[in-house]
């Protein structure tokens, strides 16, 4: 089933963000090669494609995972987590209708 994880930072994140970032990439682009993920990307802290120093104020990831508890472990495992880049993660069940 899919889940949808979503992840709010914390107030000026972006250096944390950056310090992490590879890793927390790898595990996304693992996702990816096990054809598991659906989309995955951040939020811009501002209405701009690129917010340069702005940041960004959250992520939102849609992939596949055997479980509501395994999709919630993914999430409790991630770089960022352990960087304190996120304030709050929230996964829910997710049901793709369109496209």
């Amino acid at each position: 089933m899919l889940y949808a994880i979503i992840s709010e930072d914390i107030e000026d994140s972006l250096a944390k963000r950056l310090s992490v970032r590879p890793k927390h990439l790898e595990r996304i682009q693992a996702l990816r090669d096990e054809g598991r993920l659906v989309l995955a990307g951040p939020h811009p802290a501002i209405d701009a494609e690129n917010p340069g120093e702005a940041g960004f104020s959250g992520s939102l990831i849609v992939a596949e995972f055997e479980s509501l508890a395994a999709a919630q472990t993914w999430a409790d495992t991630d770089p960022y987590i352990d960087a304190g880049v996120y304030a709050k993660v929230v996964v829910k069940p997710f049901k793709k209708v369109l496209p």
